[in-house]
């Protein structure tokens, strides 16, 4: 009986280390500089919508709650570069192609991490012009749902790039 708990603990022991590790490092790969580029035009993604629910009780009552959630990678993505300082364009004009960048969205991976999984995402920019890749961002998130997971790795790739 002592060894039974002595290898529940350890295997609990593996876990709890497995959930706390930290998420990857973002990974930026910079080809050129990108902020000589005014605008950009960020390719249209679905929205995800995503939810967790959880039951629970005791003898006398069962309590539910549920959470949804949802995520468009290319609003997101939007909002961000916004706050950069970028024009973003509703369609590409090949008048200001010298100034665009194409902003692709891609989801790249999961990774089981502790009692859940991560969800990694790579973010490639593009000149309108030459069509030769400037720069891509990966980075992965974990939350309690997958939009959550999305959109703390968009923000996690983002900031790599900007921060660098």
């Amino acid at each position: 009986m002592n060894t039974l708990k002595k290898l529940a603990s350890a295997i609990c022991l593996v876990l709890l280390m497995n959930a706390c590790a930290p998420l990857r490092t973002p990974v930026i790969v910079k080809n050129a500089p990108i902020e000589t580029f005014k605008y950009v035009y960020v390719s249209p993604t679905e929205e995800l919508i995503s939810s967790t629910s959880s039951t629970f009780g005791g003898q006398y009552y069962i309590s539910s709650s549920s959470t949804t959630r949802s995520v468009n990678p290319s609003d997101v993505i939007a909002g961000m570069l916004i706050q950069k300082g970028y024009v973003i364009l509703p369609e590409l004009n090949p008048e200001l192609a010298k100034e665009t960048l194409i902003v692709n969205y891609g989801e790249s991976g999961r990774r089981n991490r502790g009692l859940g999984y991560t969800i990694e995402v790579t973010i490639q920019f593009i000149s309108a012009y030459t069509h030769e890749i400037f720069c891509s961002c990966t980075a992965e998130g974990q939350g309690s749902t997958e939009a959550d997971d999305i959109r703390q790795a968009i923000k996690r790739a983002l900031d790599g790039l900007f921060t660098k």
